[in-house]
């Protein structure tokens, strides 16, 4: 194994963070170069890059194809919805680019107007991000197949001049029409676009409204002939999108993020994180809709001259739990960055991974998990079934790239299991209590991180400096709140065990129902789990187990969930008062494979609750209510 630099990179960081950060920002293309890393009289807590100016897109496109990659594939379009495959090479993505951006010129669209996406995983989605980018508007994604009600209420916030939306999105089974969404969120939203550009699929053709609705294949057409398109120069503290993620009150949060810091960030991880380089294959198997598919399926791969995968499909059920490894096969992946969920879905279907025999991975390297706590026991599954590194790895939304990782281009350090193991530069994260205080190590707090936050991170929430301070800034002075739980342990690595409302309190006792599903997860039967704190008269809160079995599993569901709270009891300890344990067919989440625990737990509480907007099918909250109907929480 390589001697991992890593500490070395760290502790130069730390002692010169400007100097760092100008570093990592030589890689790239300039308009006008950074002299200063960092203002600290700007913004929330400073900004970064304050005098320079450059274009993500052209960094994205032109400087490959500048240094003799234009003929290089770019963007593998493989789609297990339709069995087709699309590739675009660097020139190519630059000409759809700079077509698409004369498209939205000729619409109106200048440098910091809003353009919101409403696409499903086609080649056309990334074209739009990348063609926003070129001429300065701010892009917003909205997931495809989002409620209209959900869509109209990020109309309202980013006020968009125009809208541009694919007619359909293919789930297994069935077509999702986003046409009637739209048209839906438009009618409710206070704001009007002044017009949208609607990208037909041969799937769902869409009704167009006339004097609103613009062909995308006709306006695009049309404007192929207008050559070049020269990128808009932007300041690097410019936003270049904002990314709605859910808020507490009901209102979407809109994190911005910048142009230049952004680019230095996700730059630098490729290299230093994922041990990717030009030329390399890399997938991130998530959605355009979601962080990751802006920083890891566009624009990290794009601007270190990667070759990114767009994979419209699923891990099982297109058409089995093989679709993976034939992805990575064919296209000779390097790198894959998923989710946990995703391994789970996997291993439940195909415990003994006969699908992987059928194909070839001898060019994988490397597999990364992140999105959700990555349990033990799929880590070890993976490691023993691929028989590479398998990397866990922590970030959120805000931060927009890797917040503590095991920097796999620096040289591996040695794997903890349930933990993503250490800080990446431009992280100083404390470990506090309540009061703000650090605590010792092993003890279990707060996550917080010192400002300020590294370059990539969020400046702010779209025109809501206010709500940011409060959100992120207010509870723990000089930090950003993280509102995630753990501990480090005494060689310092990080152990992530849930967000900060998924710490129970069971008479008196903080207890992590992370720690209590990596437990469940152990137990051979279960394929995954989730725990929630469930409101108890005598003690506050009990913990609640539920599971789901891996396929073939026949013992009997009572005997599985006797021994699931032996297990936890036994690995826990009594003060953890786990009594209760559901067999479930399957768990609630959201599309992005996060598992609604907040949801089951209003439903266990006998609270009121309403259906979240990011669900992946509404019914499995029946379901649950169902099992808990028939259950007595001891």
């Amino acid at each position: 194994m390589l001697q991992s630099r890593y500490s070395d990179v760290y502790s130069g960081w730390r002692e010169s963070p400007e100097s760092f950060w100008l570093e990592a920002a030589r890689a790239l293309d300039w308009i006008e170069p950074p002299q200063r890393a960092f203002d600290a009289d700007s913004g929330l807590y400073g900004r970064w890059f304050p005098d320079a100016r450059c274009n993500t897109a052209q960094n994205c496109l032109d400087r490959h194809v500048a240094s003799g990659r234009g003929d290089q594939p770019a963007v593998i379009y493989d789609s297990a919805m339709t069995d087709s495959r699309q590739v675009l090479t660097y020139s190519e993505l630059l000409r759809a680019v700079e077509t698409l951006g004369h498209v939205l010129k000729g619409h109106g669209v200048a440098k910091g107007d809003r353009v919101i996406l409403y696409m499903p995983m086609i080649p056309e989605a990334v074209v739009a991000m990348l063609a926003c980018a070129r001429i300065g508007a701010i892009h917003s994604v909205v997931f495809g197949g989002f409620a209209a009600r959900e869509l109209a209420t990020r109309i309202d916030d980013a006020t968009p001049k125009l809208i541009l939306a694919a007619s359909c999105g293919l789930e297994p089974g069935r077509i999702v029409a986003y046409k009637p969404l739209l048209d839906r969120a438009i009618e409710e939203a206070t704001h009007k676009p002044e017009g949208c550009i609607i990208l037909q699929r041969p799937q769902a053709l869409a009704e167009m409204t006339p004097g609103r609705d613009f062909d995308w294949q006709v306006e695009t057409g049309a404007a192929e002939a207008k050559g070049p398109l020269a990128p808009e120069p932007m300041l690097a503290t410019d936003p270049l999108y904002v990314l709605y993620t859910s808020g507490t009150t009901g209102k979407p949060k809109g994190v911005v993020r910048d142009n230049g810091g952004h680019m230095v960030a996700l730059h630098w991880s490729m290299g230093a994180l994922y041990g990717v380089e030009a030329g390399d294959v890399y997938w991130a198997a998530s959605d355009v809709g979601w962080v990751v598919g802006h920083s890891y399926i566009v624009y990290a791969p794009l601007l270190k001259g990667c070759t990114t995968i767009l994979y419209e499909g699923k891990p099982v059920g297109t058409p089995d739990p093989g679709a993976f490894w034939r992805v990575i096969a064919e296209h000779k992946v390097k790198v894959l960055f998923t989710a946990p969920t995703a391994f789970r879905a996997i291993r439940k279907e195909d415990p003994e991974a006969r699908h992987l025999a059928r194909y070839d991975l001898a060019h994988f390297k490397a597999l990364f998990l992140a999105g959700e706590r990555a349990d033990p026991d799929t880590v070890k599954w993976a490691e023993q079934v691929l028989g590479v590194p398998v990397i866990d790895h922590w970030w959120q939304t805000e931060t927009g790239w890797c917040i503590a990782g095991n920097p796999l281009g620096l040289g591996l350090l040695p794997v903890k299991h349930g933990s993503p193991t250490v800080p990446m530069p431009g992280y100083d994260i404390h470990i506090v209590d309540e009061a703000g205080k650090e605590v010792p190590a092993g003890l279990m707090g707060s996550i917080v991180v010192k400002l300020p936050l590294p370059p990539g991170a969020l400046p702010t929430l779209w025109q809501a400096d206010e709500r940011c301070r409060e959100a992120y800034f207010e509870e723990f002075p000089g930090y950003y709140k993280t509102a995630d739980a753990g501990y480090r342990d005494g060689d310092g690595y990080l152990f992530i065990m849930g967000r900060t409302d998924d710490i129970i309190n069971v008479a008196g006792h903080r207890l992590s129902t992370g720690g209590m599903e990596e437990v469940l997860a152990s137990h051979p039967a279960v394929a995954e789990c989730a725990v929630i704190g469930a409101r108890d008269t005598l003690k506050g809160e009990v913990p609640v187990g539920f599971v789901v079995l891996k396929a073939g599993s026949n013992q009997a569901h009572a005997a599985i969930a006797k021994e699931c709270v032996a297990l936890v009891r036994d690995k826990i300890g009594p003060v953890a008062a786990f009594k209760t344990a559901l067999v479930v067919n399957r768990l609630p989440k959201t599309r992005s494979g996060k598992i609604l625990r907040g949801t089951m737990k209003k439903i266990a509480d006998g609270d009121a609750w309403s259906m979240p907007a990011t669900i992946d099918d509404p019914a499995i909250l029946d379901e649950i209510a169902e099992a808990l109907k028939a259950t007595t929480i001891a």
